[in-house]
Protein backbone atom coordinates (compact mmCIF):
# COMPACT_ATOMS: atom_id res chain seq x y z
CA UNK A 1 0.00 0.00 0.00
CA UNK A 2 2.01 3.54 -0.61
CA UNK A 3 2.79 5.32 2.06
CA UNK A 4 1.33 9.08 2.74
CA UNK A 5 4.46 10.32 0.97
CA UNK A 6 4.04 8.56 -2.29
CA UNK A 7 3.28 10.99 -5.25
CA UNK A 8 1.19 9.35 -7.49
CA UNK A 9 2.28 7.63 -10.93
CA UNK A 10 6.01 7.09 -8.78
CA UNK A 11 7.93 4.59 -6.63
CA UNK A 12 6.43 4.53 -3.23
CA UNK A 13 8.95 1.30 -1.74
CA UNK A 14 12.07 2.00 -1.85
CA UNK A 15 15.37 0.38 -0.59
CA UNK A 16 18.75 2.22 -0.30
CA UNK A 17 21.82 -0.22 -0.15
CA UNK A 18 24.11 3.11 1.18
CA UNK A 19 23.82 5.65 2.98
CA UNK A 20 23.92 8.51 0.68
CA UNK A 21 20.57 8.00 -0.98
CA UNK A 22 18.21 7.52 1.89
CA UNK A 23 19.75 10.56 3.42
CA UNK A 24 18.66 12.45 0.22
CA UNK A 25 15.57 10.93 0.32
CA UNK A 26 14.49 11.87 4.17
CA UNK A 27 15.96 15.28 3.28
CA UNK A 28 13.65 16.08 0.54
CA UNK A 29 10.75 14.87 3.01
CA UNK A 30 10.71 11.31 1.26
CA UNK A 31 11.55 9.11 4.10
CA UNK A 32 8.59 7.66 4.52
CA UNK A 33 9.43 5.65 0.90
CA UNK A 34 12.17 3.98 2.19
CA UNK A 35 11.66 0.79 3.19
CA UNK A 36 14.85 -0.77 3.93
CA UNK A 37 18.70 0.35 3.91
CA UNK A 38 22.09 -0.82 4.19
CA UNK A 39 23.18 -1.69 7.60
CA UNK A 40 25.88 0.83 7.65
CA UNK A 41 23.44 3.42 7.64
CA UNK A 42 24.17 6.74 10.14
CA UNK A 43 21.96 9.55 8.53
CA UNK A 44 19.36 10.17 9.52
CA UNK A 45 19.43 8.21 12.75
CA UNK A 46 15.44 7.70 12.42
CA UNK A 47 16.77 5.72 9.40
CA UNK A 48 18.39 3.19 10.97
CA UNK A 49 14.83 1.81 12.34
CA UNK A 50 13.80 0.64 8.75
CA UNK A 51 15.16 -3.05 8.06
CA UNK A 52 18.80 -3.62 7.10
CA UNK A 53 19.42 -5.19 4.13
CA UNK A 54 22.80 -5.18 3.17
CA UNK A 55 26.21 -4.36 3.57
CA UNK A 56 28.21 -2.60 1.03
CA UNK A 57 29.12 -5.48 -1.38
CA UNK A 58 26.67 -8.05 0.23
CA UNK A 59 22.75 -8.27 0.36
CA UNK A 60 20.30 -10.43 1.89
CA UNK A 61 18.60 -10.85 -1.09
CA UNK A 62 15.56 -12.36 0.98
CA UNK A 63 15.01 -9.82 2.86
CA UNK A 64 14.83 -7.14 -0.45
CA UNK A 65 12.10 -9.61 -2.09
CA UNK A 66 10.14 -9.55 1.03
CA UNK A 67 9.88 -5.69 0.96
CA UNK A 68 8.33 -5.56 -2.10
CA UNK A 69 10.33 -2.34 -3.52
CA UNK A 70 8.85 -0.84 -6.65
CA UNK A 71 12.50 0.36 -6.67
CA UNK A 72 16.42 0.02 -5.44
CA UNK A 73 18.99 2.32 -5.31
CA UNK A 74 22.77 0.97 -5.53
CA UNK A 75 25.81 3.03 -5.93
CA UNK A 76 29.09 2.28 -7.78
CA UNK A 77 30.98 -0.93 -9.27
CA UNK A 78 30.81 -2.64 -5.96
CA UNK A 79 27.82 -3.36 -5.82
CA UNK A 80 27.37 -4.74 -9.86
CA UNK A 81 26.86 -8.42 -8.23
CA UNK A 82 23.91 -6.94 -5.90
CA UNK A 83 22.10 -5.31 -8.27
CA UNK A 84 22.96 -7.97 -11.17
CA UNK A 85 20.85 -10.49 -8.78
CA UNK A 86 18.44 -8.48 -8.07
CA UNK A 87 17.78 -7.62 -12.00
CA UNK A 88 17.44 -11.29 -12.48
CA UNK A 89 15.30 -11.48 -9.79
CA UNK A 90 12.41 -8.85 -11.37
CA UNK A 91 13.58 -5.60 -9.61
CA UNK A 92 13.93 -2.45 -10.78
CA UNK A 93 16.93 -1.03 -9.76
CA UNK A 94 19.25 2.30 -10.46
CA UNK A 95 23.11 2.67 -9.57
CA UNK A 96 24.12 5.76 -9.58
CA UNK A 97 28.12 6.29 -9.51
CA UNK A 98 28.92 10.19 -8.42
CA UNK A 99 32.45 10.83 -7.68
CA UNK A 100 32.55 14.42 -8.06
CA UNK A 101 30.78 17.36 -6.25
CA UNK A 102 28.86 18.02 -9.55
CA UNK A 103 27.66 14.88 -9.56
CA UNK A 104 26.62 14.27 -6.23
CA UNK A 105 24.59 17.45 -6.76
CA UNK A 106 23.21 15.52 -9.93
CA UNK A 107 22.48 12.75 -8.39
CA UNK A 108 20.28 14.59 -5.52
CA UNK A 109 18.26 16.10 -8.76
CA UNK A 110 17.39 12.42 -9.93
CA UNK A 111 16.73 10.64 -6.72
CA UNK A 112 14.48 13.24 -6.19
CA UNK A 113 13.21 12.94 -10.01
CA UNK A 114 12.73 8.78 -9.67
CA UNK A 115 10.07 9.45 -6.57
CA UNK A 116 8.32 12.65 -7.90
CA UNK A 117 9.89 15.19 -5.64
CA UNK A 118 11.29 16.87 -8.63
CA UNK A 119 10.99 20.30 -6.90
CA UNK A 120 12.24 19.29 -3.44
CA UNK A 121 15.11 17.98 -4.62
CA UNK A 122 16.41 20.94 -6.62
CA UNK A 123 15.95 23.03 -3.57
CA UNK A 124 17.81 20.90 -2.18
CA UNK A 125 20.95 21.16 -4.33
CA UNK A 126 20.19 24.44 -4.72
CA UNK A 127 20.98 25.12 -0.87
CA UNK A 128 24.07 22.71 -1.01
CA UNK A 129 25.54 24.95 -4.21
CA UNK A 130 24.66 27.87 -2.11
CA UNK A 131 26.55 25.93 0.91
CA UNK A 132 29.77 25.25 -1.40
CA UNK A 133 29.74 28.82 -3.00
CA UNK A 134 29.98 30.68 0.37
CA UNK A 135 33.04 28.38 1.23
CA UNK A 136 35.00 29.44 -2.01
CA UNK A 137 34.11 32.96 -0.59
CA UNK A 138 35.41 32.36 2.73
CA UNK A 139 38.72 30.46 1.34
CA UNK A 140 39.41 33.18 -0.67
CA UNK A 141 39.91 35.56 2.30
CA UNK A 142 42.41 33.33 3.69
CA UNK A 143 45.92 33.97 3.94
CA UNK A 144 47.25 31.18 2.03
CA UNK A 145 46.51 27.37 0.91
CA UNK A 146 47.95 24.84 2.76
CA UNK A 147 49.50 21.69 1.18
CA UNK A 148 46.71 19.24 2.27
CA UNK A 149 46.91 15.14 2.06
CA UNK A 150 43.78 13.90 2.48
CA UNK A 151 44.09 9.25 3.63
CA UNK A 152 41.05 7.41 2.97
CA UNK A 153 42.74 4.42 3.68
CA UNK A 154 46.21 3.25 5.86
CA UNK A 155 47.07 -0.19 4.85
CA UNK A 156 47.86 0.58 1.88
CA UNK A 157 47.62 4.48 1.98
CA UNK A 158 45.06 5.47 0.03
CA UNK A 159 44.38 9.15 -1.33
CA UNK A 160 41.33 10.91 -1.30
CA UNK A 161 38.71 10.13 -3.76
CA UNK A 162 37.83 13.06 -6.46
CA UNK A 163 34.79 14.83 -4.58
CA UNK A 164 37.03 14.94 -1.24
CA UNK A 165 40.31 17.01 -3.27
CA UNK A 166 37.43 19.07 -4.64
CA UNK A 167 36.28 19.63 -0.97
CA UNK A 168 39.64 20.57 -0.18
CA UNK A 169 39.90 23.10 -2.81
CA UNK A 170 36.45 24.59 -2.02
CA UNK A 171 37.60 25.26 2.12
CA UNK A 172 41.03 26.52 0.49
CA UNK A 173 43.52 24.09 -0.12
CA UNK A 174 45.74 22.10 -2.07
CA UNK A 175 45.42 18.19 -1.97
CA UNK A 176 48.96 16.76 -2.68
CA UNK A 177 47.87 14.50 -4.77
CA UNK A 178 45.53 16.16 -7.53
CA UNK A 179 46.48 14.14 -10.26
CA UNK A 180 44.64 10.95 -8.69
CA UNK A 181 41.19 12.50 -8.44
CA UNK A 182 40.33 10.84 -11.68
CA UNK A 183 41.19 7.24 -10.11
CA UNK A 184 37.54 6.28 -9.02
CA UNK A 185 39.10 2.78 -7.83
CA UNK A 186 40.89 3.02 -4.93
CA UNK A 187 43.41 0.76 -5.82
CA UNK A 188 44.37 3.86 -8.25
CA UNK A 189 44.96 6.41 -5.17
CA UNK A 190 47.61 3.88 -3.52
CA UNK A 191 50.74 6.82 -2.35
CA UNK A 192 53.85 5.45 -0.69
CA UNK A 193 54.99 7.18 2.39
CA UNK A 194 58.51 8.01 0.42
CA UNK A 195 55.75 10.17 -2.13
CA UNK A 196 53.83 11.96 1.23
CA UNK A 197 57.24 12.96 2.46
CA UNK A 198 58.58 14.15 -0.32
CA UNK A 199 55.00 16.85 -0.91
CA UNK A 200 55.05 17.53 2.76
CA UNK A 201 52.13 18.27 3.55
CA UNK A 202 51.17 20.76 6.09
CA UNK A 203 48.09 19.40 6.88
CA UNK A 204 46.78 15.79 7.38
CA UNK A 205 43.36 14.71 7.41
CA UNK A 206 42.54 10.93 7.78
CA UNK A 207 39.22 8.81 7.21
CA UNK A 208 39.78 5.16 7.74
CA UNK A 209 36.03 4.04 6.92
CA UNK A 210 35.19 1.71 9.26
CA UNK A 211 38.54 1.85 11.51
CA UNK A 212 39.24 4.71 14.23
CA UNK A 213 42.14 6.86 12.85
CA UNK A 214 45.43 6.75 15.19
CA UNK A 215 47.26 10.41 14.74
CA UNK A 216 50.25 8.91 16.41
CA UNK A 217 50.48 5.64 13.88
CA UNK A 218 50.62 7.82 11.16
CA UNK A 219 53.31 9.94 12.88
CA UNK A 220 55.47 7.27 13.47
CA UNK A 221 55.58 6.03 9.93
CA UNK A 222 59.37 6.03 9.10
CA UNK A 223 60.25 9.38 7.85
CA UNK A 224 57.62 11.05 8.63
CA UNK A 225 58.82 13.03 11.44
CA UNK A 226 60.26 15.33 8.27
CA UNK A 227 56.59 16.24 7.66
CA UNK A 228 56.05 19.42 8.47
CA UNK A 229 51.92 18.41 9.14
CA UNK A 230 53.29 16.06 11.85
CA UNK A 231 56.23 18.23 13.23
CA UNK A 232 53.31 20.67 13.45
CA UNK A 233 50.54 18.21 15.12
CA UNK A 234 48.17 18.81 12.42
CA UNK A 235 46.70 15.73 11.67
CA UNK A 236 43.23 15.00 12.04
CA UNK A 237 40.34 12.17 12.31
CA UNK A 238 37.28 13.23 9.39
CA UNK A 239 34.73 10.45 10.40
CA UNK A 240 33.64 8.45 7.50
CA UNK A 241 30.51 8.89 7.59
CA UNK A 242 30.51 12.82 6.98
CA UNK A 243 33.01 12.42 4.08
CA UNK A 244 33.34 8.95 2.19
CA UNK A 245 29.93 8.90 1.47
CA UNK A 246 29.01 10.76 -1.95
CA UNK A 247 25.68 12.93 -0.34
CA UNK A 248 24.49 16.04 1.21
CA UNK A 249 26.37 14.87 4.42
CA UNK A 250 29.71 15.44 2.78
CA UNK A 251 28.99 19.19 1.04
CA UNK A 252 27.84 19.83 5.27
CA UNK A 253 29.30 18.74 7.61
CA UNK A 254 32.38 16.90 5.94
CA UNK A 255 33.10 20.48 4.17
CA UNK A 256 32.47 22.35 7.11
CA UNK A 257 35.16 20.12 9.16
CA UNK A 258 37.93 20.60 6.68
CA UNK A 259 37.11 24.03 6.42
CA UNK A 260 37.89 24.27 10.75
CA UNK A 261 40.71 22.11 10.43
CA UNK A 262 42.20 24.74 7.30
CA UNK A 263 41.24 27.67 9.29
CA UNK A 264 42.75 26.39 12.46
CA UNK A 265 46.31 26.58 10.58
CA UNK A 266 46.21 29.64 8.97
Amino acid sequence: MPTPAARPGYPSRIVCLTEETTEILYTIGAGDLVVGVSGYTVRPPEARKKPKVSAFISANYDKVMALSPDVVLAFSDLQADITRELIKRGVTVFTFNQRSVAEILTTIRVVGAIVGYHEEAERLANDLQRNLDAALLAAAKLPRRPRVYFEEWDDPMISGIRWVTELIEVAGGNDIFPELRDQSIATGRIVTVEQVIARDPEIILASWCGKKVRPERIASRPGFESVTAVRANRIHEIKSTIILQPGPAALTDGLAVIQKCLSDHN
